[in-house]
C-alpha cells in the first residue's frame, strides 16, 4: 500500500447565516496516495469546493468555519495549524488551479509578473532567474511563443490560455500536491481535452499527486486514479477509477453514469436523476439520497447508512449492502 499524501477524516465545514446552519461538508473522509490523480465528483452544491477550499484554508470565516475533523498533509494538521505556516504551504507544497482564472489572474500585472511574484515569494531565487523559470513553466504546459505571452496581460488570452497560464502558476514552486477544482468549466470541447492533456503529461512527468474536482464523469475516465462520489456534503461511494465506472452500487453514482451520452447507443434516451439536492440547512432524515432514490426502503428513511466495504477498495455508503 503507498503512502497518503492527504488524509481527511471526518471533516465538517459549515456556514452559518440568517436561515440557519448550512452543513456544506458534513463528516467526509478520504485519503489521496501519493503520485495518484484522486476525483472528488458529484453534483453542483454538494460540497467538492468547499472541501478543497477547507484544506487550502480558504473558507470565508465569517460566514464558514471548518467545525470539525482533521486535515493531515503528511503529518501535519492543517485543519489546526497556524496560519503563517499554512500560508507557507499554500502555493508551494500545495497548489491549486480555480474553476475560472479570468478572476482568479490579476487584471493588471502581466502573466509573467504574477508567476515571478508566486516564485519569488516561496523561493529564493532573483528577478532574472525567476522570469526565465515563468517562461520554462509557460511553454511546458504548451503556451506558444512563452517568452512573448509573458508579456501579456490575462485579458489578452483565450480562455483555455488563461487556464494554461493558471497551471504554469500553480506549478511554479514544484508542488506535491496540486488541486484541480473544476478546471475545464468554463472552456469548450476542444481546449477541455487540450487541457485534460495538459494534466496527464504532468501527473507523468511530474509524478505528482492530483486532486481533481469536477461533476463530469467522462473526464474522470481518462485522467482519474480513484474516485470518490459526494452527495450533499456526504461521501456515498469511492472505488478505482475503472470499478467505480463499470460497477457503480450507490444508485445515485449509476444516475450520474446513466446521465452520460452513449457514443455506441446501447441505451436509449438519456436518464435523469429525479428531484433536486435537499437543503443542506434541513436536510432529510437517514440517507440524504432517499427522496431522489428508486430503491430506497423504509430504513433509508430513519438511518444513515454506515459505509461497506463490498470489494477490495470498493467502499458504499448504502443499506442495500
Amino acid at each position: 500500500m503507498k503512502e497518503a499524501i492527504l488524509k481527511v477524516r471526518n471533516l465538517k465545514t459549515y456556514f452559518f447565516t440568517r436561515r440557519g446552519i448550512v452543513k456544506a461538508v458534513d463528516g467526509i473522509s478520504f485519503d489521496l496516495v501519493k503520485g495518484e490523480c484522486l476525483c472528488l465528483v458529484g453534483e453542483s452544491g454538494c460540497g467538492k469546493t468547499v472541501t478543497a477550499l477547507s484544506i487550502l484554508g480558504l473558507v470565508d470565516s465569517p460566514p464558514g468555519r471548518v467545525v470539525g475533523g482533521e486535515i493531515f498533509y503528511d503529518s501535519m494538521d492543517l485543519a489546526h495549524c497556524p496560519a503563517d505556516q499554512l500560508r507557507h504551504i499554500r502555493g508551494k507544497e500545495i497548489a491549486v488551479v480555480f474553476q475560472d482564472a479570468q478572476s482568479a489572474l490579476n487584471p493588471v500585472f502581466t502573466i509573467g509578473d504574477q508567476i515571478v511574484e508566486q516564485i519569488r515569494l516561496h523561493l529564493e531565487l532573483s528577478h532574472g532567474e525567476a522570469r526565465g523559470r515563468a517562461i520554462n513553466l509557460l511553454k511546458e504546459v504548451g503556451i506558444p511563443s512563452p517568452e512573448e505571452a509573458a508579456g501579456y496581460y490575462p485579458h489578452q488570452l483565450s480562455g483555455g490560455m488563461r487556464q494554461r497560464a493558471m497551471i504554469a502558476m500553480s506549478l511554479s514552486c514544484d508542488p506535491r500536491l496540486l488541486i484541480a477544482d473544476e478546471p475545464t468549466t468554463a472552456v469548450d470541447v476542444t481546449i477541455k481535452a487540450q487541457i485534460i492533456d495538459v494534466f496527464l503529461r504532468l501527473k507523468k512527468t511530474r509524478k505528482m499527486s492530483l486532486l481533481f474536482i469536477t461533476h463530469e464523469l467522462g473526464i474522470v475516465s481518462e485522467i482519474g486514479d480513484r474516485i470518490v462520489v459526494m452527495y450533499a456534503g456526504r461521501v456515498v461511494e469511492t472505488a478505482p477509477a475503472a470499478e467505480l465506472l463499470d460497477n457503480p452500487r450507490h444508485p445515485y453514482t449509476s444516475g450520474l453514469i446513466n446521465c452520460l451520452p452513449d457514443i455506441e447507443q446501447k441505451r436509449g434516451r438519456l436518464e435523469s436523476i429525479p428531484g433536486n439536492v435537499p437543503s443542506l440547512i434541513n436536510p432529510p432524515g437517514g440517507c440524504l439520497f432517499h427522496p431522489r432514490c428508486g430503491r430506497a426502503m423504509a430504513i433509508c428513511r430513519k438511518k444513515q447508512p454506515p459505509p461497506v466495504n463490498v470489494k477490495d477498495g470498493h467502499t458504499v455508503f448504502c443499506h442495500l449492502y
